[in-house]
């Protein structure tokens, strides 16, 4: 099963693309972890793309699109992958398209997992870390026992810079920009299927249970 995953911060994305990794055993694939593993393996395209992060600069669309290509060349592939972080644009859905019909693959989902802005809001804004022991909380999911203090160590919990209100907003406004002509192109091309992730962990895995079932 060849697999694009996708979702706005806060989503869930992460935690659905475990799940989807120990069940059906495909390899997971971030562009994080593609782009260290060409760095450590020294490769040519890995150098370059090292060249432009040592620097602070976006890695040009030629060199992630040809780590991209090398990844999905690779032996632990053959039987799918899950695609996670690639695409983000239409250009790029383009080149992967390209990619996988010089492998005589093909993509058989893009999965989204749909959550509303408020609740997206609600999510990444209620994260409360510990400032002497690093443990994480959440207002709403995962609250301490005493308001403002750690349950582990006793530490005063804080919210991080990136968490405040209107951080989050311009995060997920860049990210709705971003992500809505990649999701019509993918709609267009019949790939597409949307996942309701405002349900609980399980069942928003069940959905994906049942869309993969005819891939198995």
């Amino acid at each position: 099963m060849n697999l694009v995953l996708m979702g706005l911060p806060g989503a869930g994305k992460g935690t659905q693309a475990e799940k989807i990794v120990a069940q059906y055993g495909v390899p997971h694939i971030s562009t994080g972890d593609m782009f260290r593993a060409a760095m450590k393996d020294g490769t040519e395209l890995g150098l370059k793309a090292k060249s432009f992060m040592d620097k602070g600069e976006l890695v040009p669309d030629e060199v992630t699109i040809g780590i991209v290509g090398e990844r999905l060349s690779k032996e632990d592939c053959e039987k799918g992958f899950l695609l996670d972080g690639f695409p983000r644009t239409v250009p790029q859905a383009e080149a992967l398209e390209k990619i996988l019909a010089d492998l005589n693959k093909n993509i058989d989902y893009v999965i989204n997992i749909d959550v509303k802005i408020d609740v997206l809001m609600e999510r990444l804004t209620g994260r409360r870390i510990c400032k002497d022991c690093g443990a994480t909380y959440h207002l709403v999911f995962n609250p301490p026992s005493k308001e403002g203090i750690c349950d582990r160590c006793g530490g005063e919990l804080y919210q991080r810079a990136d968490d405040n209100a209107e951080t989050v907003q311009n995060r997920l406004d860049v990210n709705v920009k971003q992500a809505q002509p990649l999701l019509d192109f993918y709609q267009s091309k019949g790939y597409l299927r949307t996942i309701n992730g405002l349900q609980e962990i399980n069942k928003v895995f069940g959905e994906v249970e049942q869309l993969l079932g005819d891939l198995i």
